[in-house]
Parts: C-alpha cells; structure tokens; sequence
C-alpha cells in the first residue's frame, strides 16, 4: 500500500466535533493521528489573532512546504489526518492531498457559529471552510458525512465511513480514555475541554439556537455549500 492510501485526510470546519472524530481514529489499533498541522503556518500567514498564537508558533512549523513534506513521508500504518478547511486558506499547493482516503465532515452553520462564537469572537472563517472544502471535494469528490448523523448514530455511521473509506471497522471507534492526549495540539488547552472530559461520542441533543443578525448572515453564507454537501452524504 502505497504512502498516499496509508492517510486518511478529514476535512472540516471549526466546532464541528472535528476533535471527537480524531479520538476516534486514535482508538483504532492501526492508526495515529496529526492534529491540525497547518494552523501555525495559517496564523503566520493570516497574522489572525488566535488564542495561544504565540505558543502555536512556537510549537509547530509555520513553514508550508516542511509541513507538506512531513505529510507525504512513506508510513507503514495508517496516518489520521485532522484538518481545518480555513487553515488551507494560504496553502501554495494543494496537491499533497492527491491520492489520500480523504473525506469531508460537515454540520449545520448555525450550530456550528454559534459555538464557535464560544470560542473565538471572528468566525467569518467558517464561511472560508465552506468554501475550500466545496473546492476541494470539485477537485477531487469524496465520502461526506455530517456530524449531527454521527452523534445520533456512531455505531451505524462509522462503519459506513470506514466502508467507504476501504479500511477496516473497529467497534474500539466508540469510545477511548478520559483526558488529554499527547498528540493533541498546544491550542487543546483552550479548545479541547468537552473532548478531554468525554470518553465516547455525546448524545444528540436538539438546540434552539438564536443568532444575532450579524451571525445569523455568517451561517447563511454559508449554507449554500452545506446543502450541497448535505445532498451528497453517506445516509444513516
């Protein structure tokens, strides 16, 4: 099997149980993972004003090519790869996801703004998420699923994902130890506190949410593509 088939490249949008995803692949037997290896080359390029800038610059490459390299070298195990769409918003090349087991995770923007919102007070780049994974999945199409059909249904929906990604299934998926890991990003201190404090996928749970007029555009923006995506996903 060749380097390229060992990735398994998950495309997402912030707060969209994009890091519950990552436990899960870390819970398989044959699997590691990389969380978000180009949020610091995205902040040096952006200049965006994230919690933890400075320590995410330290800690990771800033520099777009080494970690491109890092992504393509030969494994003999399969390698989870946890990207967020944005993060790719000054990429020089998209090219070294040719050849991946990629596949794109979505939710409904209003959920997805209104927790990021929590989190961050700019979450205009949600709309760039939206945006450059539409483009990609142009590019090149690949397996969709949408988190809220994960949340309700993990047992039923992870091995379908895994059906269509042509790997193995492994009921280890459902669930994985209490706390923070080492492979989590510098950044987990300030985004991972649900995650370190779950041991499986949480049950759905309906919200009534309500935007102010200024989010409510940012989610409307972007609900163009989440419906294309939604159209085309796996069905529970």
């Amino acid at each position: 099997m060749g380097a390229a088939n060992n990735r398994i490249t998950m495309l997402s949008g912030p707060r969209n149980i994009s890091t519950t995803m990552m436990r899960s692949f870390e819970s398989r037997p044959d699997t590691k993972v990389v969380d978000e290896p180009f949020y610091a080359a995205y902040l040096r390029s952006s200049g965006a004003d994230h919690p933890m800038r400075d320590e995410i610059l330290r800690d990771q490459s800033n520099d777009w090519t080494i970690v491109m390299e890092e992504l393509q070298k030969n494994a003999t195990q399969y390698v989870f790869e946890k990207h967020i769409a944005f993060h790719f918003t000054y990429a020089p090349s998209l090219d070294w996801l040719d050849g991946t087991r990629m596949f794109h995770l979505i939710r409904d923007p209003v959920a997805m703004v209104a927790s990021y919102k929590n989190k961050l007070d700019d979450v205009a780049p949600i709309i760039e998420s939206y945006r450059i994974q539409r483009e990609i999945y142009e590019r090149s199409p690949a397996p969709i699923v949408d988190a809220t059909d994960i949340l309700k249904q993990p047992d039923g929906m992870l091995p379908k994902l895994c059906n269509a990604l042509e790997i193995e299934y492994f009921d280890s998926m459902l669930s994985w130890p209490l706390g923070a890991r080492e492979t989590d990003g510098v950044w987990g201190a300030h985004w991972y506190d649900a995650v370190n404090a779950s041991t499986s996928f949480l049950p759905f749970t309906e919200k009534d949410i309500v935007l102010s007029p200024d989010l409510a555009k940012i989610a409307q923006a972007c609900m163009d593509d989440y419906n294309f995506f939604r159209e085309r996903r796996i069905l529970p």
